[in-house]
């Protein structure tokens, strides 16, 4: 059997995965409070549903690089995330970005990991009930997410004239809400879930109204790095065929938080899809 030295292959490798083999670190761009697919726990660590599918990705990276790697957490916002990709400061951003054609001319998607789309939270006893009974109300939304584009485009379309509240976070969102700064915070309908869940807040909050937006999420990382890409698709395959995507879905998803709540959202029959989908090896 040829055995082809280390330095040799070394020298084979292009990209992120010669970046990581030359510093033998990994850079993990995380959110802080996207209930529950990347966030802080109690001890100020990344966990979640998206954390845990890159840290499959990069035992994945390390076995391409033939190299043990040391990662490097970095945290992201919605604002800052897409630029931290395109610019190396990140080499995965493991949050809750959805993947669609506009981002995908700076950065590219991971397969398809979870379906959200648009909804809104309000305090329970509100008026609202759906995106028309926001005409003219305070709606919270963080800065750089396709939910602050849907509800401009939705205000201007049937003329509602709503008061959008720019925020730099999920948490700030939903902060305005509590204080009743704000009517209403719109989001992806599961990071709703997940901050109620959380706060231990379902008493007092609902998510209202029908889907504004579909949102497929990704694992985001640099464009045009085609032995990237092809790890991180092979990967994925991997995790669909194995059942351990769907082990992690049911952590996030189903059992109790580290908080001791649970979101309670069983898995979608599009995602069910998905992920069978992408179990089958292509030829």
């Amino acid at each position: 059997m040829l055995v082809v030295p280390a330095q040799a292959q070394a020298q084979e490798l292009t990209g992120t995965l010669a970046k990581a083999r030359t510093t033998g670190t990994i850079t993990l761009g995380y959110r802080e409070s996207s209930v529950p697919f990347s966030y802080l726990n109690a001890r100020k660590e990344p966990i979640g549903y998206s954390i845990e599918l890159c840290r499959s990705l990069v035992t994945s990276i390390e076995d391409a690089v033939n190299k043990s790697l040391a990662i490097k957490w970095v945290p992201v916002t919605s604002d800052s995330r897409i630029d931290a990709v395109a610019s190396g400061k990140v080499d995965l951003e493991c949050g809750s970005t959805t993947s669609n054609l506009e981002r995908q001319k700076r950065v590219a998607f991971s397969p398809t990991m979870f379906v959200s789309g648009t909804k809104v939270l309000v305090k329970k006893g509100s008026p609202i009930k759906s995106f028309r009974d926001l005409a003219g109300k305070k709606v919270a939304v963080t800065a750089g997410t396709t939910n602050e584009k849907t509800l401009r485009e939705l205000s201007e379309k049937f003329k509602l004239a709503i008061n959008l509240v720019v925020t730099p976070d999920h948490a700030e969102s939903f902060g305005l809400v509590k204080s009743g700064q704000a009517d209403a915070f719109a989001t992806d309908d599961v990071l709703l879930y997940g901050l109620i869940a959380q706060d231990a807040a379902k008493a007092s909050y609902e998510v209202v109204g029908d889907f504004l937006s579909y949102d497929p999420y990704g694992i985001m990382y640099r464009k045009d790095d085609a032995q990237l890409n092809k790890v991180v698709v092979d990967a994925f395959q991997v995790l669909a065929e194995d059942g351990e995507m769907e082990r992690q879905y049911k952590r996030w998803f189903l059992r109790k938080l580290p908080t001791g709540e649970s979101i309670d959202l069983p898995m979608s029959a599009q995602l069910e899809t998905i992920i069978q989908t992408m179990s089958v090896k292509a030829e």
